[in-house]
């Protein structure tokens, strides 16, 4: 059975696919029927989302519905700006059809489109940079998201490590457990305390590099 760690990367993906397909419905170079078609199996996935998230654990379930947020509000932003580029479409060609000099229109978008080549350069050069911006963005939420499970993990590991020891303490009271054996115990309890800034310590530099 599909897993929502699974499934998040292939939402990701359809919310990326539907920016570059909105971009290309503004630009009029595709129709905003697959931009639909990309949204409509993205709302789909995210409720498939919605039902696995039940299965995590408390701390990290948070986690997955903030993610499950975002892309659900991206998802419904795509789709009003693919519904106005559309209309925007529509209009601009029934105000072509009702024009009688179509053809000396015709002559004069082409000489426009000779000046503004460059411009239009520019601005698919500021699209490519936003999806890389926005990319970026959500690798380094991804590495937050991942860094906060993972401490979550370390802190709930040593909890239990330290009802353990407290097990082995009234054990020891009641058995008369040697003192080398608690020594070692001590050293564990040191080490993974240890294991635990050194997580921390390399979930900040990942993050740190990430974002900078």
């Amino acid at each position: 059975m599909t897993s929502i760690v699974e499934l998040f990367p292939k939402c990701r993906k359809l919310a990326y696919d539907a920016r570059q397909q909105l971009a290309q419905v503004e630009r009029h170079t595709s129709s905003v029927g697959e931009l639909n078609l990309l949204l409509e199996e993205l709302h789909h996935q995210l409720q498939l989302m919605d039902d696995l998230v039940l299965k995590e654990t408390p701390a990290q379930r948070q986690v997955w519905k903030r993610k499950i947020s975002e892309l659900r509000h991206e998802a419904s932003t795509l789709q009003q700006q693919g519904q106005q580029a559309e209309y925007n479409r529509i209009h601009n060609h029934n105000n072509n059809n009702n024009t009688n000099n179509y053809t000396a229109q015709r002559q004069e978008l082409l000489l426009r489109r000779r000046h503004r080549r460059n411009d239009d350069t520019d601005q698919m050069n500021l699209v490519d940079e936003t999806t890389s911006l926005d990319q970026s963005h959500y690798m380094v939420n991804d590495l937050i998201g991942q860094g906060q499970m993972s401490l979550q993990e370390l802190q709930q590991q040593r909890r239990q490590l330290r009802g353990i020891k407290g097990l082995v303490a009234n054990i020891n009271s009641r058995l008369g457990l040697s003192q080398a054996t608690m020594r070692i115990i001590e050293r564990r309890d040191i080490t993974d305390a240890y294991l635990v800034f050194a997580g921390m310590v390399v979930t900040c530099l990942v993050i740190y590099f990430v974002w900078f």
